[in-house]
């Protein structure tokens, strides 16, 4: 019998040190080389790390729940000699969240399951199998709780997915079993009630006594506790202020909608307004380079490179903001295919932390949730963001030069700024967002992209 060490892998370049949130696997539990062995988190993604050998796990030397710097020796692995391992030379590459093991090449009577039982493959019609019949892959994790709670394989089936390529995460199992929780608790309720009177709500979890009405007591989740911090580090770091600019971008949208066929098909993503937000952001920060800068101290740091953050929102959970490096080298189209790219991957948790920082400025696009203006909190250590509102047809009063003053229908957005008024005053912020104002009015509606 050989040894071999489990350590904490390297997230990415910045990133030094990493949180034992589960272990998939129990001492005396066989693993196979690249089966998810526990998660971790950072400070910014949740991941599956996989077995670098197949074996028996011996010993868990850091217990979950533990932060240890990067390198550090977290598990103790017992393989037979000549067994699958993985290059020692560097450490295990992790893998997002909920992403499964690849399927055997040819379908045993019986397959293992993720904790060492064996489950029956789908068409045997018992227990949670790694395949169903549609060929969509189930995580050990995910077996492993659907297993517990009794789920039949056509319920797992059934369960819409918001991992990659659609497959079903942690997140939406639980968030299916709460469902049929809640369902099954309702059920009673409608039963015993009178056939006149409609049926009662379902029961909050929890209620408070002596409170007026009945409260729900939710947990958050790691996106949301570690939103939470950032949002209030960063009220108690920067004086924010927001300034608001309106702007006419009429042009703009004649523009992508003479384009967005033919880009979709050229490029293989949609056109959406987001490119556009983040060129014209750029070319106003050239102007501003206060407003592309830091904090440290009493020292105010420029940075003369340009790298974009754009909010994307992940569900119900919250917003993450991936970067587009040296958006500043990148034309309209070069930040579209960035840009869906971040944004689908930020999505399907495969994202590397490294790619959620070092941004200079952040571009949120609120107008895309259907808000018309918002007040943004800067993402530290940034010290400005911009918010892009809805576009929407309005009436407005334009100087026609043989008519005088006429009232025309033209598509009109909200831009705000909120800035750090620690080193940015109203007459900078309200100069960015002129030339701002001024890049998004100027495009070709008949030009090509």
């Amino acid at each position: 019998m050989a040894k071999v060490e489990v350590t904490m892998p390297k997230m990415g370049e910045s990133i030094t040190e990493g949180t034992v949130l589960e272990w998939l696997k129990q001492p005396g539990e066989r693993v196979e080389l690249d089966e998810p062995l526990l998660e971790i988190g950072t400070d910014k993604v949740d991941t599956e790390v996989p077995s670098p050998a197949a074996g028996v796990l011996k010993e868990i030397l850091v217990p979950e729940g533990e932060t240890v710097e990067v390198g550090t020796k977290i598990a103790v692995l017992a393989t037979e000699a000549g067994a699958a391992q993985a290059p020692s030379a560097a450490p295990p590459a992790p893998r997002v969240v909920e992403t499964p093991a690849p399927a055997q090449a040819s379908a045993p009577k019986a397959v293992p399951s993720g904790d060492g039982a064996v489950a029956a493959p789908v068409e045997a019609g018992g227990g949670i199998a790694r395949q169903d019949a549609d060929g969509r892959f189930y995580s050990p994790l995910v077996r492993s709780i659907a297993e517990k709670e009794g789920l039949t394989m056509s319920e797992l089936a059934a369960i819409p997915g918001s991992g990659r390529e659609g497959r079903v995460t942690k997140q939406d199992v639980l968030r299916y079993l709460e469902t049929r929780k809640r369902s099954a608790e309702a059920r009673p309720a409608e039963a015993a009630a009178p056939p006149a009177r409609p049926a009662a709500p379902p029961p909050a979890p929890v209620v408070r006594a002596g409170e007026s009405g009945r409260v729900e007591i939710i947990e958050m989740d790691r996106m949301r506790q570690i939103i939470a911090e950032h949002m209030v580090r960063s009220k108690q770091t920067s004086a924010h202020v927001t300034s608001f600019a309106e702007a006419d971008v009429t042009n703009l949208v004649r523009l992508r909608e003479r384009n967005k066929e033919a880009f979709f098909k050229r490029e293989g993503v949609k056109l959406t307004f987001t490119p556009f937000f983040v060129y014209a952001a750029v070319e106003a920060l050239r102007e501003h380079p206060i407003l592309n800068a830091s904090v440290e101290g009493k020292r105010i740091i420029i940075k003369h490179d340009f790298h974009i953050g754009i909010a994307v929102a992940i569900e119900r959970s919250g917003l993450l903001a991936p970067v587009i490096r040296n958006a500043g080298h990148l034309n309209i189209a070069g930040l579209a295919r960035v840009a869906a790219d971040l944004a689908a991957r930020a999505r399907s948790k495969q994202l590397q932390p490294d790619e959620l920082q070092g941004g200079t400025f952040t571009v949120t696009n609120i107008g895309s949730l259907g808000s018309i203006m918002g007040t943004p909190i800067i993402n530290q250590p940034q010290v400005a963001i911009l918010a892009t509102g809805a576009i929407k047809k309005r009436p407005v009063v334009i100087e026609d030069p043989g008519l005088g003053d006429i009232i025309v229908v033209r598509h009109m957005m909200y831009l705000s700024l909120s800035y750090d008024h620690r080193i940015i005053d109203g007459a900078m912020a309200s100069s960015f967002l002129q030339k701002l104002v001024s890049v998004l009015e100027s495009f070709d509606p008949h030009g090509e992209v």
